[in-house]
C-alpha cells in the first residue's frame, strides 16, 4: 500500500488496478510494471481476454527484467486491496465522433466500474481516462463518495505533451527543452497557454510569431482527432497511457509532482464544484493542491466557456444516468 514519508516502511507491493483491457489499458498495464512500479489487475468484461494479456506480459518478464505480478480477470474480487483504480473502459471514438458523442454509453459504464471497484478498494486513489473525461471524473466522485482530492482525471497531462510535442517539432529542438501548459475540459474548448509554455525558461510567444503559436494552439486542441482520422479504426493510446502511468508513478512515490489534471476546484479561478484541467501538485494522497496560475482576461474567460461546456455535459450524463 501506498505509505507516507514518516510512515514505517510496509513490505506490501503496491497494486494497480486498470479496468479496460483495450489498448489504452493494456499499454497502462504494460508500462507500469515494466516500470517497475506496481503490480497490476487488469479487468475487462470480455471473457479470456486479459487474461490472455496479462499472460503475454508475464512471459516476457524476463526479457524486460522485472519481477511484477500482473493477472487479468473479468472478477472485480480480484482486484481487492488496490492503491490506484484507473478506469479506461468504454467505447473509443470513431471518426466524426467527438467526446460528447460517447457520453451516455460511457457515463454508465465509468459510474459501474467505479461502484464495483471501490467495494472490493475502499482506500484506493481513482484516475478517469475514459471520455468525455472531465464529466465522468465528476461522476465516478459521486458514485464513490470519496474525499475530491482522491478522483482525478488523467487529460491536462496529455493535451499539455501534445502541445509540447508539437512546439519541439516546430521549433527543431528538443523535446526535454520544453514545458507547456493547458489547462480546461479535456475537448475542443481546451485552454493551451502559450504565456505559461517555455523553451529552456523563454514563452514560445517570444520565439514564434502570433499566427504559428495560434496554429499550434489549434493543433493541440485536435490532437486526439487528428489521431482518429489517421487511424480510422481507433484512437490514440500511447500517449494517453504513458501520460496515465506519470500520474500512477507521482502518487505511488510520493513524488509531490506538478502536472495538469482534471482536479475538482473549489473556488480556484472562479470555478466551484467541477473537476476541469489546472495545476495541481500530485503524491501519495491524491491531488495535494492545486496551483491556481494568473490569467488573463480572456485566458479566464477562456476556461470558465470550457468549464461551462462541461458542467452542462455533467448535467445532460445525471438525466441519462438517472432514467436508466
Amino acid at each position: 500500500m501506498i505509505s507516507s514519508p514518516n510512515s514505517p516502511i510496509s513490505c506490501q507491493t503496491p497494486r494497480v488496478t486498470v479496468i479496460g483491457g483495450g489498448k489504452v489499458g493494456s499499454t497502462l498495464a504494460q508500462r507500469v510494471i515494466e516500470k517497475n512500479l506496481a503490480d497490476v489487475v487488469l479487468l475487462d468484461v470480455v471473457e479470456g481476454m486479459p487474461q490472455g494479456i496479462a499472460l503475454d506480459l508475464m512471459e516476457a518478464r524476463g526479457i524486460e527484467g522485472h519481477d511484477r505480478q500482473i493477472i487479468g480477470t473479468n472478477d472485480y474480487a480480484d482486484t481487492v486491496g488496490s492503491d490506484i483504480v484507473v478506469i479506461t473502459a468504454g467505447l473509443p471514438r470513431k471518426p466524426g465522433m467527438t467526446r460528447d458523442d460517447l457520453l451516455k454509453i460511457n457515463a454508465k459504464i465509468a459510474v459501474e466500474a467505479a461502484e464495483k471497484a471501490i467495494a472490493h478498494s475502499p482506500e484506493a486513489l481513482f484516475i478517469i481516462v475514459t471520455n468525455p473525461l472531465d464529466v465522468l471524473t465528476y461522476l465516478v466522485w459521486q458514485a464513490t463518495k470519496l474525499p475530491s482530492h482522491r478522483v482525478m482525471g488523467m487529460a491536462g497531462v496529455l493535451d499539455s505533451a501534445r502541445f509540447q510535442t508539437f512546439i519541439a517539432m516546430e521549433l527543431g529542438i528538443s523535446f526535454a527543452d520544453v514545458n507547456a501548459v493547458v489547462l480546461g475540459g479535456h475537448g475542443d474548448l481546451m485552454v493551451p497557454l502559450p504565456r505559461y509554455s517555455t523553451v529552456g525558461g523563454v514563452p514560445i510567444t517570444e520565439l514564434m510569431d502570433t499566427s504559428t503559436v495560434e496554429r499550434l494552439v489549434e493543433r493541440t486542441r485536435n490532437g486526439g482527432a487528428e489521431i482518429v482520422e489517421l487511424m480510422r479504426t481507433g484512437g490514440a493510446y500511447y500517449a494517453p497511457a504513458s501520460s496515465t502511468c506519470l500520474m500512477v508513478e507521482a502518487i505511488l512515490q510520493n513524488q509531490s509532482r506538478q502536472v495538469t489534471a482534471a482536479a475538482y476546484l473549489q473556488g480556484e479561478y472562479g470555478l466551484n464544484d467541477i473537476f476541469i484541467g489546472v495545476p495541481a501538485r500530485l503524491g501519495c494522497r491524491g491531488v495535494e493542491k492545486v496551483l491556481e496560475l494568473n490569467l488573463t482576461d480572456a485566458e479566464r474567460t477562456a476556461l470558465h466557456t470550457s468549464a461551462e461546456s462541461v458542467r452542462k455535459n455533467i448535467h445532460r450524463a445525471s438525466e441519462m444516468l438517472a432514467s436508466v
